[in-house]
């Protein structure tokens, strides 16, 4: 059987990291938003934070398992499926991995077991510190992801010796021409990921009448949240695209669908990339669209996807879709938090009933959003691994195609077994709802230190 190991090998990476992407997002704003709750109980000492915060504590826990346990596969595929790769920038990617580690393994995981076990055992100035250290600690290890995956994108602070990378400048390579933008990106749609699913969940419960308190502070809080962080991200994607642009022109001329570098550039509201052909069919178009907003000029002028050879472009209908997907939502997410804001305003927010339908049924956009810029992100960077320094083709392990397939096989069916009982659980936990059952700390399930237990506990409807 003939099958391809660069394509295998993708495809593997690529499938292991959507489902790894999920949680991270989820994990880092969800830490936040468990500080947030506990600074809250600790100043007003109001027990709709504190139950608030246990009921989140739990969905926060089974994240974040799941979360480790995809992320421990990544790093197994550097070996298995990347060699080349890792020989050629292991002095410059393993430390920052190793950073991520520190991060995540002595900052995160040590103030996580008094998050888990400690309600009852410590003060609640202590219960909500250990919140806060937990959301320093994702935070800090998105730091050194972003800060490394941000170098493969726009290489800087090295020298090649040898034929291997080597560091050079630390604060170069750290904080190279990319990083900031991606790092806020990141952070920031990490915490609007979770801003819709506190949303969703307040809304799910003020429509089936249940935990009407915890629902309209879930719902004002999330709508408090969305309202900044929603048009912040398109402010800060903005920037992000311009620094894209001066870094990575061929990656934006696949985003705008843009061939011919020698006119304007219109956006495509909607098009299909003919490759072959070089131009786009059937276009629905702004003119000048694309030229206003990356050169804020009527006539600017970009790179066009024709100014480079064929085996140096990006898959550019995988990246033209998955750009279009993308702001879709961010579009979506803008309109939803306004909106939601002006029913706030007005008083109504609680009885808008279809306004309340839709953002119960929205809570999955951010994680969708986040998982198509990163399809952006990593696709558009093609044919490179490390840009115009590694080919992807160049990177990967001398192993036979049919056993990174059978290896992708073994993963699809071991993820599809984890991730249905996580998810499963994370529902129960949700229908389950705060349990006010446990004012003092009591509670079986959580006490116990697993979630799942708590999940198959009798939940108390109000």
């Amino acid at each position: 059987m003939d099958a391809d190991p660069v394509l295998l090998a993708r495809l593997q990476f690529a499938f292991t990291v959507v489902f790894h992407i999920i949680f991270p997002s989820f994990t880092i704003g969800l830490s936040a938003w468990l500080a947030t709750l506990g600074g809250l109980w600790v100043y007003t000492g109001e027990e709709r934070y504190q139950l608030l915060m246990r009921f989140w504590v739990k969905i926060f826990a089974v994240s974040f398992a799941m979360g480790v346990v995809s992320g421990i596969v990544l790093s197994y595929q550097f070996g298995t499926n990347w060699s080349r790769f890792s020989a050629f920038t292991g002095d410059v990617i393993g430390p920052l991995l190793g950073y991520e580690v520190l991060a995540a393994f002595f900052l995160e995981a040590t103030f996580l077991g008094i998050l888990l076990f400690g309600f009852s055992r410590v003060p609640p100035w202590l219960y909500t510190l250990s919140a806060a250290v937990v959301a320093f600690g994702t935070m800090s290890s998105a730091f050194w992801i972003l800060a490394a995956n941000s170098w493969m994108q726009t290489p800087a602070g090295h020298a090649i010796e040898n034929g291997i990378a080597v560091p050079v400048d630390w604060l170069q390579i750290i904080f190279n021409p990319s990083f900031p933008y991606r790092f806020a990106h990141m952070l920031n749609a990490a915490y609007l990921t979770t801003a819709f699913v506190v949303l969703g969940v307040g809304a799910r419960f003020l429509l089936e009448g249940r935990h009407l308190s915890e629902g309209r502070t879930m719902l004002r809080m999330g709508i408090g949240l969305a309202v900044i962080l929603a048009p912040l991200q398109l402010f800060i994607g903005d920037q992000h695209g311009l620094n894209t642009l001066k870094h990575q022109p061929i990656k934006v001329a696949a985003m705008e669908g843009h061939w011919d570098g020698s006119k304007p550039a219109d956006f495509y509201i909607f098009a299909w990339p003919d490759e072959k052909a070089e131009k786009n069919r059937f276009e629905i178009s702004i003119p000048h669209g694309s030229s206003l907003i990356l050169t804020h000029s009527w006539d600017g002028l970009i790179p066009g996807l024709s100014s480079v050879p064929p085996d140096q472009r990006p898959p550019v209908t995988v990246v033209f879709f998955a750009f279009r997907i993308m702001l879709a939502l961010g579009f979506f997410m803008i309109a939803a938090a306004l909106y939601g804001a002006f029913l706030w305003w007005r008083g109504t927010l609680f009885q808008t009933r279809w306004f309340l339908r839709i953002v119960a049924n929205a809570w999955w956009t951010g994680f969708v959003a986040v998982i198509a810029g990163w399809v952006v992100t990593e696709s558009g960077r093609q044919p490179w691994l490390v840009y115009n320094l590694m080919r992807t083709a160049d990177g990967i392990s001398p192993v036979p195609g049919a056993t990174v397939l059978g290896t992708l096989a073994l993963f699809i069916v071991a993820y599809g077994i984890v991730f249905s009982f996580g998810i499963y659980y994370m529902n129960r936990l949700i229908k389950q709802g705060p349990d006010a059952g446990g004012h003092g700390g009591h509670e079986p399930g959580f006490l116990s230190g697993n979630p799942v237990a708590a999940a198959q506990s009798p939940g108390r409807e109000t």
